[in-house]
């Protein structure tokens, strides 16, 4: 863990040294399931390595694979206009580039994403399981250091487990992290303590960002992560019981290193 800033009081000093990773995720299909890790390395500039590596574009879709540049995320298949997603639960084989997808516990399909075989059967189940919601012919995307964020840049999105536990106060039952697609769920902070951070350096492990802004909250977060349903209005909650609709924050890598669960997390003064 690196040392304090000379200006800390012993204080902050002993409360940064309970912040700690208690979770990693990536996302390898956008708008599909998460992937729980152990540990990442970052790289400046760059999101976790994997995370939102392909998408599901509608048929309309303009997005060039030789050009890749960012679109908005109306042109893909998503939680936000497709809660159903949520129901299914995929598993991405890196060392294959394989994708398996179950659904309540029975496999459904799989695809060898390397080649075209593979993405049209994983593009046609996508299709054929969300019916009328897909505009066209589904198609997986991807293309060589690119990533479907829905960011403009790449980012990790943090998020925090006292904020998360202030919210299900609000909501009056628990509510499942997997409903806010963050890459690190942060043990140890106060409650919406995060928002402060914007504008200030942090480090995870031994790598260091800068945490660039709060995050809009959309329907998304309103689908069961288990069930695909909408059963907790999260932006609604959120406005009603805190006067605004942010969870989280974005965070840009400007050091790379080695993240790994427990690694301590400390924030710049």
């Amino acid at each position: 863990m690196n040392s304090f800033e000379p200006n800390q009081t012993p204080a902050d000093c002993a409360t940064q040294a309970a912040y700690t990773v208690k979770a990693l995720w990536r996302y390898p299909v956008k708008g599909l399931s998460p992937e729980e890790m152990t540990q990442t390395a970052l790289s400046p500039g760059e999101g976790i390595a994997g995370d939102r590596r392909y998408a599901l574009a509608h048929g309309n879709t303009p997005f060039d694979p030789t050009k890749p540049e960012w679109l908005p995320k109306h042109n893909y298949i998503m939680l936000a206009r497709n809660p159903a997603l949520a129901a299914l639960t995929t598993r991405w084989i890196e060392v294959a580039n394989t994708l398996t997808i179950e659904r309540k516990g029975r496999h459904v399909a799989r695809g060898d994403l390397s080649t075209p075989v593979g993405r049209a059967v994983i593009a046609d189940f996508i299709g054929a399981y969300l019916k009328d919601e897909v505009r066209g012919t589904p198609h997986l995307v991807d293309a060589p250091g690119h990533m479907f964020s829905d960011h403009k840049s790449k980012v990790l999105s943090l998020i925090t487990q006292a904020s998360l536990d202030d919210l299900a106060r609000v909501v009056g039952q628990p509510v499942d992290a997997r409903r806010f697609r963050a890459n690190v769920l942060i043990n140890g902070p106060r409650a919406w303590e995060e928002f402060s951070w914007v504008g200030r350096e942090i480090t995870l492990g031994g790598a260091r960002l800068k945490i660039t802004q709060r995050i809009d909250r959309c329907p998304a977060t309103s689908a069961n992560p288990d069930s695909g349903k909408l059963d907790v209005n999260i932006p609604r909650t959120l406005k009603a019981g805190f006067g605004h609709i942010h969870f989280g924050v974005y965070a840009e890598v400007i050091e790379g290193g080695a993240v790994t669960l427990g690694d301590g997390v400390q924030v710049s003064p």
